[in-house]
């Protein structure tokens, strides 16, 4: 992928400040060769920053960057955890098949070395008779192959 220059590798990273218009606070204006309200991240720190070494309250740090008191104090927690890298937001939605436990894992690779050559329809369905998990043939085909890659 082709970055042009910083906007665009913030974009890329999902870096991009929500609302860079709501940014007040002075350093971001005094300085915009280095402080960019774009730059999520670097208006994040620079949040904690002056609240933690400036001292400035936790409502005027939050509102001088464009955050609420409670994004505040989700990125203070998130900053203590992680450091930097705690600070970039995780993407939106679920990480991966819920249905997909290892005891349906255990129960596919059993199944597999037993009977080798079953598709995953016919896996999907006696998966379903054994324990009662409907899962599509596609998810279970997909579960082999972590299977297999986690040997």
């Amino acid at each position: 992928m082709v970055v042009a220059g910083r906007r665009g590798a913030l974009q890329a990273a999902g870096l991009v400040h929500p609302s860079p218009e709501a940014v007040t606070a002075a350093v971001f204006h005094s300085h915009p060769e280095f402080f960019w309200a774009v730059d999520k991240l670097q208006v994040k720190y620079e949040m904690l920053r002056v609240h933690v070494v400036e001292g400035v309250s936790v409502v005027e740090a939050a509102a001088s960057h464009g955050y609420s008191r409670a994004s505040f104090y989700l990125a203070l927690r998130a900053f203590e955890e992680g450091g930097l890298l705690g600070l970039i937001d995780e993407r939106p939605g679920r990480r991966g098949p819920l249905k997909v436990t290892p005891e349906v894992c255990s129960f596919l690779a059993s199944r597999v070395r037993e009977r080798p050559g079953l598709s995953g329809a016919e896996l999907a369905l006696e998966l379903e008779r054994a324990l009662g998990v409907r899962l599509h043939r596609r998810t279970v085909e997909r579960a082999l192959v972590a299977l297999e890659r986690s040997r």
